[in-house]
């Protein structure tokens, strides 16, 4: 089985201090690259080709949601989940209709994440 690459774009150091433990520890994962803004990611994009993308969609800059469009926009096969504090009905539709294959809420999915990401890889 091939480790797969994960990059997730969160500017909380809060979360990412929680999260990174909870993805290492996962034996299908090699890399987890952590960007903490639209151009951050944008950047480590252009360099590297992530397997599994995890995204917040409040970003300093631009927005998650912006994020997951562009990142679309030049690669339809992207595998890209959106977490987020906002967790609304209105950001699920809008972000599983530009083509996100999971929507988590971060104060109640949280535990979930990794899991779950393990298990798409």
């Amino acid at each position: 089985m091939k480790k797969k690459t994960l990059l997730v774009v969160d500017d909380s150091n809060l979360v990412m201090a929680r999260l990174l433990p909870l993805l290492q520890e996962h034996e299908n994962i090699e890399y987890v690259i952590h960007a903490a803004s639209y151009g951050e990611a944008m950047e480590i994009l252009t360099d590297i080709k992530a397997d599994l993308i995890l995204l917040d969609i409040n970003l300093p800059g631009r927005s998650g949601i912006e994020l997951l469009r562009s990142i679309k926009e030049k690669d339809q096969t992207a595998r890209i989940s959106m977490f987020t504090n906002q967790a609304s009905d209105a950001y699920f539709d809008l972000c599983t209709k530009l083509g996100a294959i999971h929507f988590f809420d971060k104060s109640k999915d949280f535990d979930r994440i990794a899991g779950i990401i393990s298990a798409d890889t």
